[in-house]
């Protein structure tokens, strides 16, 4: 019989299961309680029960786990810092959806050699986000590829689909599972139509095929997730954080009967694409607020040690510490910085913020 199926594979290695790998690197109490405080705190926000701000903060993505480590450390003590008027989570991303070929991120390949150590990649990331975990700081991260939460999702608190993702089937479906609330970004060509139909559709229950713990093949019905929300991230046509922007957008939302808090991506199209002016969408967001724009309840910025980005290089020796691998970021000081500012002209009333 002529051959039909897998013409184009050229091997295949057996994964370790979920179950295996939740052993091996087991959640304790401690882990646990940070994640569902994370939840509830940010579900609280976005239901007006805490009018704190929520602010997901780091990495671009996690490419040294030593390094996203000694991150933690330190947005831990601004956390403390700024609590009373900002609840920051760990941006800790672990994939990276490329427009055409690049890096895909730690779970991928933490080799960062195209070498695809996955089993690797997964205990690197499970543990990474235990140790984060143990500090008492709640992660977030993207949800790319669909299996992948089975071996990760217990310790998050907060979720992401990207905007290459929002208008996907799997992904719609995928977050009306998951345990954690899910901001959905708006399409890449800047239609928040797009993210609204995803919410729409994610806060309702759904069928599928997935993998249960044990690595077997299942179909996963979900009850839905209404914990979905807005993420404005800008698009072809520029920046949209602008207060029309995000009235407009608070009024899609309600129209369909959804939550209308919107979380503002302070990087990507809002910034063109310029980690230096991260801080300029910052102010702005923190000005509407002050003005009585109810809709604004959180932000996100991609930060690391040090500013900027650098290619990997042959030599992974030769990588800078805390410097990312894919979009630029800020460093740390003017992160600091620019967080306690806001913080202080949350407390006190005052529309100005300087870096």
């Amino acid at each position: 019989m002529e051959r039909t199926s897998n013409l184009r594979i050229e091997s295949s290695d057996q994964l370790l299961t979920p179950r295996e790998l939740l052993s091996e690197l087991p959640a304790t109490e401690e882990h646990l309680q940070t994640v569902e405080e994370g939840r509830k705190q940010i579900e609280d926000i976005l239901s007006g029960r805490d009018n704190r701000l929520l602010g997901v903060i780091g990495p671009c993505s996690i490419h040294d786990p030593v390094m996203g480590l000694e991150y933690a450390a330190k947005l831990k003590e601004l956390a403390d810092e700024v609590r009373d008027s900002i609840y920051l989570v760990m941006r800790v991303y672990f994939e990276k959806p490329r427009t055409k070929l690049g890096w895909r991120g730690l779970i991928l390949d933490p080799h960062l050699n195209g070498s695809n150590d996955i089993q690797e990649g997964l205990r690197q990331a499970r543990k990474l986000l235990l140790d984060i975990t143990a500090m008492g700081i709640p992660a977030g991260s993207e949800m790319l590829d669909p299996i992948v939460p089975q071996f990760i999702d217990d310790l998050l608190s907060w979720g992401a689909i990207g905007a290459r993702t929002t208008e996907s089937q799997t992904h719609r479906e995928m977050s009306s599972g998951l345990s954690m609330p899910i901001g959905f970004k708006n399409g890449t060509d800047g239609s928040v139509s797009t993210a609204v139909n995803a919410m729409t559709s994610s806060r309702h229950p759904h069928s599928f095929i997935g993998i249960d713990e044990d690595g077997k093949t299942c179909i996963l019905r979900t009850k839905g997730n209404d914990m979905g929300h807005l993420i404005l991230r800008g698009g072809k046509n520029g920046p949209n954080y602008y207060r029309d922007h995000v009235e407009s957008a608070g009024s899609q939302l309600r129209e369909a009967g959804l939550i209308d808090k919107i979380m503002i991506d302070c990087s990507h199209s809002n910034s063109g694409k310029n980690h230096e002016r991260q801080h300029i969408v910052l102010e702005d967001l923190v000005r509407q607020r002050l003005n009585g724009v109810h809709e604004v309840m959180g932000f996100m910025i991609e930060s690391n040690h040090f500013s900027g980005k650098q290619a990997i290089p042959e030599d992974i020796s030769q990588l800078k510490y805390g410097v990312s691998i894919t979009d630029a970021c800020i460093g740390w000081d003017e992160t600091k910085s620019i967080l306690h500012k806001s913080a202080e002209m949350l407390r006190s009333g005052k529309l100005s913020l300087q870096r």
